[in-house]
């Protein structure tokens, strides 16, 4: 356990938080004459998460630190952020329905890619495409947490989410595109190989065919030759004809 993968951790605990605070529309706080609601408060929370995930991978990398559990939980850590705030933000009447069925599903989508892929043996890095998304969905997040109460924000919040859409559905099509062209050479290396070991197996079926009939050729020599001498043997000793 190290501070890289620890803010990991720590990001997929402000979830249940984020949650919490953004389903609770009547968090009301007072702070020095100032009123802050529970869309600042979860504003404030989703900014700490996403800092998290600016900083372990940075550090993670900086100091060498790169772990197998920080390569794994890292993006769970942030789907489930992300999924969160989104779905969160449909039981505010805040965002459509189908716009969050469509990301988090490219989300599945492409984490099952990447296990297939790793099954396979090779990595899916992320893309720019990808982090074009990424970074356009924290800004479509906080200005549609924003948006609740402040309405004029709310047609940056769309433009922002829309844009979001467009790279969510643009990544994911390029990650299946890199997918598929990477199975379809490792399935030809593959049969290719397969078919290599199977013409090396009939080149050897054959040799040791050729070598079994020869030695029994040999065989059947050496048997005759015998014969031939015992035959050869046996009439030496008979008296000789009238």
């Amino acid at each position: 356990m190290n501070l890289p993968n620890s803010l990991t951790i720590a990001r997929i605990f402000f979830v249940p938080f984020l949650v919490a605070v953004l389903v609770q529309e009547k968090i009301i706080l007072h702070w020095n004459g100032a009123v802050i609601t529970n869309d600042v408060v979860a504003l404030i929370i989703f900014w700490m998460a996403a800092l998290t995930d600016l900083l372990d991978g940075y550090l993670a990398r900086r100091w060498k630190q790169v772990t197998t559990i920080g390569t794994l939980l890292d993006p769970i850590a942030d789907k489930l952020l992300v999924s969160a705030a989104l779905i969160s933000l449909v039981q505010q009447h805040v965002i459509a329905a189908w716009v969050v069925v469509l990301l988090v599903g490219r989300e599945f989508a492409v984490s099952g890619l990447r296990s297939i892929a790793a099954v396979e043996g090779y990595t899916i890095k992320a893309s720019e495409l990808g982090k074009a998304k990424t970074f356009w969905q924290v800004i479509a997040i906080s200005l549609l947490m924003i948006s609740v109460h402040h309405k004029a924000f709310a047609f940056w919040a769309k433009v922002s989410l829309y844009i979001v859409v467009f790279f969510s559905l643009w990544s994911a099509v390029a990650y299946f595109a890199r997918f598929w062209r990477k199975i379809d050479i490792t399935t030809k290396q593959r049969r290719r190989q397969e078919l290599l070991i199977a013409e090396r197996q009939r080149r050897r079926a054959i040799l040791a065919e050729r070598r079994e009939a020869l030695r029994n050729r040999r065989r059947l020599a050496k048997e005759g030759r015998e014969r031939a001498s015992a035959i050869s043997r046996g009439t030496a000793g008979l008296p000789p004809s009238a």
